[in-house]
């Protein structure tokens, strides 16, 4: 334990450090430069202060509020030196933040009882301390291993869709990096980032309760055979929203809102601009890019030109301005992302 000694007499500091020598693992400092104690202090980690008021500036107090001033510092005990009458000396220190005091002369006995005091004060701090940063260890071991089952609950979820629909194989990868891309250029909070990276895969788990002739027609679907294809994203809904996991929750919302339309006319609840949740907006885009620009058994591909001229028309109608504009200010990441995942 590292024991400062601040005090500009040196008869006082040779008594004191000789009795800090008896006190088991511990190592005197001394400084009779009450500046150079301060700085020592300010830079270094000691266990416990030792300080006289009367000295040179800076003086007992201006030292203790000085050191109180570094956050780490804020539980460090602090012992005074000053005589017994100097009471409003002892109040102004207990203000500036002293734990406890030495009378002058400073008495052997009465030292080393308050300092042993000190210092086991000091060591359940520390101990304290160091089982606080266990339990943030154990906690930040225990969530990532929550976060760890979530994503693997997400992938094998969206794999489930994708056994139902092979060709959304790699739709699903890029659809997803996709929107990772415009939730950052939008400047949404990273944790929204990342989680919104392991929710959009699900954007279609409702596919998994669309009856095959339909979702496999190699062909355009009549009025009746698109209602029923429109129900996944109430399926989809009803399949993730009870979950207690945040991830899931958002991929509910994904699932249920990636077909609505800024102008209103898109479904399930035909929802118009803000009222159609972000994630929802940023999905659309992202969703229908990478399906005018796939293969699919009732359209060929598009060319990227006729894609990206599909998101501008539609800028302010089918998708969010913002969304687009986003989308675009990221167009070499989309290009690669393309590359990256082109019959993944």
């Amino acid at each position: 334990m590292n024991v400062v000694i601040v005090d500009d007499t040196p008869t006082n500091l040779q008594l004191m450090s000789g009795l800090v020598q008896r006190l088991d693992g511990c190592r005197p400092l001394l400084f009779a430069d009450s500046g150079s104690g301060l700085w020592w202090c300010l830079e270094h980690d000691p266990d416990l202060i030792i300080v006289d008021y009367m000295m040179p500036s800076p003086n007992g107090l201006e030292f203790i509020r000085q050191v109180r001033r570094e956050p780490r510092h804020a539980d460090l005990p602090i012992l005074m030196v000053s005589a017994d009458h100097e009471k409003q000396v002892r109040y102004a220190a207990l203000d500036e933040g002293a734990t406890d005091f030495l009378n002058k002369p400073v008495d052997g006995v009465e030292f080393l009882a308050r300092a042993r005091n000190m210092l086991a004060l000091r060591r359940s701090q520390l101990a304290l301390a160091g089982r606080a940063l266990t339990l943030a260890e154990e906690v930040r071991r225990a969530v990532a291993d929550i976060h760890d089952r979530e994503r693997e609950t997400i992938i094998r979820l969206a794999r489930a869709a994708e056994y139902r629909d092979p060709e959304t194989g790699s739709h699903i990868l890029r659809m997803t990096q996709y929107t990772e891309l415009i939730a950052a250029r939008l400047g949404l909070p990273k944790d929204f980032q990342e989680m919104l990276l392991h929710a959009a895969p699900m954007h279609d788990i409702g596919k998994l309760g669309t009856p095959d002739h339909i979702l496999l027609k190699p062909g355009r679907h009549t009025p009746e055979e698109f209602e029923i294809m429109r129900r996944h994203t109430l399926i989809g809904y009803e399949i993730l929203k009870e979950s207690s996991s945040r991830a899931i929750q958002l991929a509910a919302s994904i699932a249920l809102h990636h077909h609505e339309k800024f102008d209103g006319s898109g479904y399930p609840r035909a929802l118009a601009g803000e009222a159609i949740p972000i994630e929802g907006r940023i999905a659309a885009v992202a969703d229908v890019f990478d399906a005018l620009t796939s293969e699919r058994p009732y359209k060929s591909v598009w060319s990227l030109e006729d894609a990206a001229a599909y998101l501008r028309d539609h800028r302010g109608r089918h998708f969010d301005p913002a969304c687009v504009d986003a989308f675009f200010d990221c167009w070499g990441g989309v290009l690669e992302i393309g590359h990256r995942f082109d019959g993944a």
